[in-house]
């Protein structure tokens, strides 16, 4: 792809801005405190539009419409489960989370079963989000390879090294302020692809509506032989319905906004529970829409394709090109000068702010929870500072080497390999902390023996998917529910274990509301 001239003042401008908000937050990080709360400042409208900016990456950004653009809105029925799981993280777990006073998500844990646990919860997070980084930042290296003509090699270590310079010298200001600007930017890409597509339909947003709607494309339901098939609300653990597919959505968000290090940090970042919990309701109000528009944006490309045939968009409806290449195709192919520039930030800021935030939180639990915890207690706090400026530094190294892996490695067996890592050390998290929030019993034991059979039932589900079992030990259900029942399975088993084996009582955690000021 050759940029125009505007194209790249545009994003020159965009990357000077995110360098300049780093460099100037730099001064500031003189101790942990600031460098992982921000001194617990933040107003909601902040906090708010910093979640969106971390929840949405540059998969989002090219999921979304494609898969609006091949089936139908299926794919956003989850998201509609978030005001319900808003409801319980506002007046159940951000209470608690500011009335301790605490930095990290899993200081719970150990407030609430013991050490251990807590360090099991750490390391869960720590490889999951390492996995994540290096993934993408390979996609971020993707775009970055179609608009220069820089190697592969040099797009990952570039891409990395400019998100892991802002983000260790700015510490949580620059990652919450860089976020509020990358969710503008973002959203602002995706209103001119729109604009652009409208001024070329004949009957603008109304021929969208109309013939999209004729087709089918709107459905909240699986797409079958190029059309939507009926919606089902039943409960069923072997079909992907509406109502299961809600279920889904709701274990997700709760599972973030309960165990999540990069929320948590967020609530324990905002000047009051009355701040945190308004920032809630603006990730709310602002994602819900984000999410739809640009679900919207994949089918008015569906429509614009239908009116002006395309070769490449002819090929991702029949399955011989992949569906996440919609997006850079038509950028490159039909956006004027200086417009290209803009959605192309949009793209590098949808990847930066996950980045960003997922370094710092690795930096925050690998200092609170384990270093600061268990390997080095009692040290000043300039000695924390100096170590978590070094411990994001590495993290940087690992996601570079990660990418650089992944682009030399079959990439189905990368994804493949972080599902499976992911899926036995995030299993039933959730399920952990509901019997922690809402129920006296248990205590580490009872804990352990949850997370020992949730393990095992998650490596029972990845076997059947690799088909490794015979057909009569395969899991009977839909491998698409297994957090699901993992989370149901850790929650049932620790509260059993406790009642059959019972140790001394446990303090509730109870969701008392925390002070405002």
């Amino acid at each position: 792809m050759t940029l125009a001239i505007a194209d790249w003042i545009v994003l020159a401008g965009y990357l000077c801005i995110v360098l300049g908000i780093g460099i100037y937050f730099s001064r500031r990080n003189t101790n942990t405190e600031e460098y992982f709360v921000g001194g617990r400042r933040f107003r909601g409208w902040v906090i708010g539009l910093s979640l969106v900016g971390t929840s949405i990456s540059s998969i989002t950004f090219l999921a979304y419409p494609a898969d609006a653009f091949l089936t139908d809105w299926l794919r956003y029925l989850p998201n509609l489960a978030l005001l319900p799981a808003m409801l319980v993280a506002a007046f159940v777990f951000l209470p608690f989370f500011r009335r301790e006073n605490m930095t990290s998500a899993y200081e719970f844990l150990e407030l609430r079963y013991g050490p251990s646990i807590r360090v099991y919860g750490a390391i869960a997070f720590l490889v999951a989000q390492l996995v994540r980084l290096a993934m993408i930042l390979w996609l971020l290296s993707l775009l970055i390879q179609q608009v220069t003509d820089l190697t592969p090699t040099t797009a990952i270590i570039l891409g990395g090294f400019f998100v892991g310079f802002y983000t260790v010298i700015g510490g949580i200001d620059a990652v919450i302020w860089t976020d509020v600007l990358q969710t503008v930017i973002l959203l602002l890409g995706g209103l001119v692809c729109l604009w652009v597509i409208l001024e070329a339909l004949p009957g603008g947003l109304n021929q969208v509506f109309e013939q999209a709607g004729q087709a089918g494309k709107f459905a909240l339901a699986p797409w079958e032989n190029g059309a939507p098939a009926e919606t089902s609300w039943s409960f069923s653990l072997s079909e992907k319905t509406a109502t299961m597919m809600l279920l889904i959505g709701l274990t997700n968000w709760l599972t973030e906004y309960s165990s999540n290090q990069n929320t948590v940090q967020r609530y324990c970042a905002s000047q009051s529970t009355k701040e945190a919990r308004r920032g809630l309701w603006v990730y709310l109000f602002t994602a819900l829409p984000i999410w739809a528009f640009y679900m919207l944006l994949g089918t008015a490309l569906w429509v614009f394709f239908q009116v002006y045939p395309d070769a490449q968009a002819s090929a991702i409806l029949t399955g011989e090109a992949r569906a996440e290449t919609l997006m850079p195709h038509f950028i490159t192919g039909y956006l004027p000068a200086g417009v290209a520039g803009l959605v192309i930030a949009a793209a590098l800021a949808a990847a930066m702010s996950s980045l960003d935030s997922s370094i710092n939180s690795i930096t925050t639990v690998s200092v609170v929870d384990l270093y600061r915890r268990h390997l080095r207690p009692g040290r000043d706090d300039r000695h924390y500072l100096k170590v978590a400026w070094a411990i994001a530094a590495a993290v940087t190294g690992v996601m570079i080497l990660g990418a650089l892996w992944l682009n030399q490695a079959d990439t189905k067996t990368l994804q493949d390999t972080s599902t499976i890592l992911v899926s036995l050390l995030g299993g039933g998290m959730l399920g952990l902390y509901l019997l922690g929030f809402f129920s006296k019993k248990g205590n580490a034991r009872a804990a352990w023996v949850g997370i020992g059979c949730t393990l095992v039932f998650t490596s029972w589900t990845i076997l059947t998917n690799n088909q490794l079992l015979p057909e009569a030990l395969s899991a009977p259900f839909d491998l698409y529910y297994t957090g699901l029942i993992g989370n149901v399975l850790m929650f049932l088993v620790g509260y059993v274990v406790a009642l059959l084996w019972p140790a001394a009582s446990v303090a509730p955690v109870s969701p008392q509301p925390a002070a405002e000021g």
